[in-house]
């Protein structure tokens, strides 16, 4: 495999405020209140350990793994359930954590997989999101950053499981 040209899209220091303020406000929606904070595999990872850390509330975390990429630099559209939830939802607050929108093809599929399950709340929340990439009309209620329809790498995001360890967000400069 070639290496990625990559060019900084995010700097690792706009992540760490951006999440600060994502916790606040995550904080002051369930004040008072337990979650359940659901990352969702492999992507959102880094996004969620450090999203957690800033929210000031009593956190259970759970695991959904799901698929859409299959190895592709975008979602084909099918989402395959890798790992589902452990703990009985019912009656809970519930932050499901994404790591990018874009078709909005898996964020449809998880929203309405985990409402069956009959939650207090539901509130979601992106690191990132791509309007000009969406096929779903799945509105969030937090997002860190609206992107451009370019396909990105780091900070837990990757091209062929590579590239996750990125502190940053980057843009792949020598795709296709």
């Amino acid at each position: 495999m070639v290496p990625l040209k990559l060019s900084t899209m995010i700097s690792e220091q706009q992540i760490k405020e951006r999440v600060k303020t994502l916790g606040k406000q995550i904080t002051e929606e369930f004040k008072g209140e337990d979650i359940v904070a659901i990352c969702t595999l492999k992507g959102s990872y880094m996004f969620y350990s450090d999203l957690i850390r800033e929210i000031d509330l009593n956190v259970v975390c759970e695991f959904f793994g799901v698929s859409s990429y299959h190895g592709k630099t975008e979602s084909s559209g099918e989402v395959k359930v890798t790992l589902d939830v452990t703990h009985p939802l019912e009656g809970k607050n519930v932050l499901l954590v994404e790591d990018i929108v874009d078709s909005g093809l898996t964020m449809a599929y998880l929203k309405t997989c985990l409402l069956a399950r009959k939650p207090k709340k539901l509130k979601t929340v992106s690191l990132l999101v791509k309007p000009a990439a969406m096929k779903s009309d799945v509105s969030l209620d937090y997002h860190g950053f609206t992107i451009d329809n370019e396909f990105v790498v780091g900070y837990g995001l990757d091209y062929q499981e590579l590239y996750r360890n990125l502190p940053y967000i980057a843009k792949a400069d020598n795709l296709n």
